[in-house]
């Protein structure tokens, strides 16, 4: 067995396991982490002077609709990178195509974990919600660890393998 194999793959588990964390957070502590969401999409706390005020959505129905959406996607990202885990477990002694043909479920994974926190978290709460703005509910600096994290660990995993026997 290759140690670079055994990384990817314990690297993959590592995300899935800490998107398992977050949606199972956001799950079973559902009011104190749907708050956040909710004055991110109320903007109640960026700027007052800030001219995207417009922008907010005051809806308690799409609130939770958006919440759910994202609990999903972190779902989603846990369970892809599970998979993705396993099946690379299962192949660490294979030959190098079929290692590299079982990694699609994990950079899958991967790259949708990047997507959910990049642009839901950075792009949508970040810009177009003013969350930079605020001094309570601004979790940028949580997103950009999240997702610069991920990217090194697709990045790296994404890296075709060779035979063993190299």
């Amino acid at each position: 067995m290759q140690i670079t194999r055994l990384s990817k793959t314990a690297l993959t588990a590592s995300i899935a396991f800490f998107a398992t964390l977050v949606a199972f957070g956001n799950i079973t502590d559902y009011g104190s982490n749907f708050e956040f969401v909710r004055h991110v999409l109320l903007m109640d706390t960026i700027f007052p002077n800030a001219t995207i005020h417009y922008r907010a959505i005051t809806s308690p129905t799409l609130h939770h609709a958006l919440y759910i959406l994202i609990i999903a996607a972190e779902t989603l990202t846990a369970i892809l990178c599970w998979i993705g885990t396993f099946a690379m477990l299962g192949r660490l002694g294979a030959d190098a195509r079929s290692f590299n043909r079982s990694k699609k479920w994990a950079i899958g994974g991967l790259a949708f974990g990047f997507l959910v926190w990049q642009v839901a978290f950075l792009s949508i709460g970040g810009e177009w919600f003013g969350m930079w703005m605020s001094q309570t509910w601004n979790g940028i600096e949580s997103a950009f660890r999240f997702f610069i994290t991920i990217i090194c660990v697709l990045i790296f995993v994404s890296m075709p393998d060779t035979e063993l026997n190299d």
